[in-house]
């Protein structure tokens, strides 16, 4: 598998979304990132109906379900569209951002392995640094000082990944717990502030 530890990362977008995908791609070469991207290039032919946006988030998605790559970016102009499509390939826990605690919350607290941004909202400068908040965190980190975070947040992705509509739906659309953990929330201590 390409980690993020090892700098390599999978990216996609649609025409919307590629002058975005286009500045934090170069923004994040110029840190050594080795970059495979399976969207939008400056060569594409407008005309290559393969670019549609939910193509793309399929393509880039199905590397995350394959294992071949740990984490991914995608870009189209709201982030919604290319999200929806990744998130129908198995393992991949998306969610789409337009700012930088809302990207760390999502690998901190929900462990992502697909973020998405929206080119008609975040602004370049910005996804450089929503992209670098993201890639240089992972779950549970920052919140060391809050009982039992990683155990619980960890608990929501074994679940996630077990998960199975047709069993839910037989069960009363209850949940089957692997486990459960106590977590009350939390303020963070005035020493850590």
């Amino acid at each position: 598998m390409k980690t993020v530890k090892d700098k390599y990362l999978v990216v996609g977008a649609d025409f919307a979304g590629f002058p975005l995908k286009e500045a934090v791609c170069e923004h994040l070469r110029k840190k050594g990132w080795k970059i495979t991207d399976l969207g939008v290039t400056k060569d594409s032919d407008p005309n290559d109906t393969e670019n549609m946006f939910h193509r793309v988030g399929l393509r880039v998605g199905s590397k995350i379900s394959e294992g071949e790559f740990e984490r991914a970016l995608i870009f189209c102009g709201t982030g919604m569209g290319i999200h929806i499509a990744a998130s129908k390939c198995p393992h991949v826990h998306a969610g789409v951002v337009e700012s930088v605690p809302a990207a760390l919350r999502a690998i901190t607290g929900n462990g992502v392995n697909v973020l998405a941004m929206g080119a008609f909202y975040v602004a370049p400068q910005m996804g450089c640094d929503i992209a670098d908040a993201y890639l240089h965190a992972d779950l549970g980190t920052g919140y060391e000082w809050w009982h039992n975070f990683y155990e619980f947040h960890k608990l929501a992705i074994d679940e996630l990944e077990a998960f199975n509509y047709e069993e839910y739906k037989k069960n009363g659309f209850k949940v089957k717990h692997l486990g459960d953990y106590d977590l009350t929330l939390e303020d963070k201590p005035e020493e850590l502030m």
